[in-house]
Order: C-alpha cells, then sequence, then structure tokens
C-alpha cells in the first residue's frame, strides 16, 4: 500500500544537500513527487512530497533523516500524511495572485495574509524579498502571493478589504486572475 511523506530540511547552504536528500529517499525505496527548494540568507530550505511502498518505510526514513542529521548537519522533520495529496485546487476555485510591494515595515506579510485568511482563501505560495533601494539603501519589500479562492467568494469586496490593507501600510497592492496553465 503507497503511503505518503513530508519532509522538511533546513542547513547551512552548500553543494551536495540536494544529492543527499535525494539519496536518502532512493535508499528508502520512495518516489519523490513534489518539491520545494530555496535559499534563504545563508540557509537551504526544502520541502518534499514523497511516497513508498514498501512496509518499514517510515522507519527507514526516520533512521536515514537522523542520519543526515548526525553526518551532514541537517535539521530534518518529516511525517506521513493521514490521506494522498489531492493535487490542484479543486474545481470551481479561481486561481489567483496578489502582488504588494513597498517600504518595508512590519505586519505587511500578516495583514495581507490575515485578510486572504478572513476570506477563507487558501494561500498556495508565497514569497518575499527585501532588498536596499540602489541610490538610497532605503528597504524595498514585495511580496508575491499565490492562491485558490474559492467559488462564491465575493471577489469586489476581497479587493476593497485588499486595498484598504494597503492603503493603512502605505504600499501597492495588485490583484489579479491566474491563467489555468500556470
Amino acid at each position: 500500500m503507497r503511503r505518503w511523506f513530508a519532509l522538511s530540511a533546513i542547513g547551512r547552504d552548500r553543494p551536495g544537500i540536494v544529492a543527499d536528500l535525494a539519496e536518502l529517499i532512493y535508499e528508502c525505496d520512495c518516489n519523490l513527487e513534489d518539491s520545494s527548494m530555496t535559499i534563504l540568507g545563508t540557509e537551504f530550505a526544502v520541502l518534499l512530497l514523497l511516497s513508498g511502498e514498501d512496509a518499514d518505510v517510515e522507519r527507514r526514513l526516520s533512521a536515514g533523516c537522523k542520519r543526515l542529521e548526525w553526518e551532514k548537519r541537517l535539521t530534518v522533520f518529516f511525517r506521513p500524511l493521514e490521506e494522498p495529496p489531492t493535487g490542484p485546487a479543486p474545481r470551481g476555485s479561481g486561481r489567483m495572485e496578489c502582488v504588494v510591494s513597498g517600504v518595508d515595515k512590519a505586519g505587511i506579510v500578516a495583514r495581507v495574509a490575515r485578510t486572504l485568511a478572513d476570506h477563507r482563501i487558501n494561500v498556495t505560495a508565497l514569497s518575499t524579498q527585501a532588498r536596499p533601494e540602489a541610490e538610497t539603501g532605503t528597504p524595498l519589500f514585495t511580496m508575491r502571493i499565490e492562491m485558490a479562492v474559492p467559488a462564491g467568494a465575493d471577489l469586489r469586496v476581497l479587493r476593497e478589504r485588499l486595498e484598504r490593507v494597503a492603503s493603512e501600510l502605505h504600499v501597492e497592492l495588485t490583484l489579479a486572475e491566474r491563467p489555468p496553465d500556470c
């Protein structure tokens, strides 16, 4: 019987981390189903979705993760999923993207994310970046959110609420539908 697992790892960035994780998955007779990896500052972070059919796959993954922590200085967490993953947003859901940019300040992510949650919108991907402005060094912030909007959501009200938050934070915000193939 196929079992599904979520695995996350973080460690100081260096060549070979992806190979170490891929070898662990291979050695445990698992299949890498989906992944997201990035470098944040000096740290490499990864989130993996994997599956395996072997009866002792969970024990083998646990031992392999401990070995990676000890030998490769990675912090690794994994957990079995209670049910198989569902895939893309359910039918009837709209796919949208929200981009926020402006001078960096505390609360931008929290305020926008809370507004989305209050409208029962599922954030499917979020990335942020803070960089100094070239001439003045002023920290500029950009956030990109991909989301699944439930059928029947009032987009006019959502847009009004997000624009109010953007105005209060003195940032620019755009909200747009995403094409189905994105």
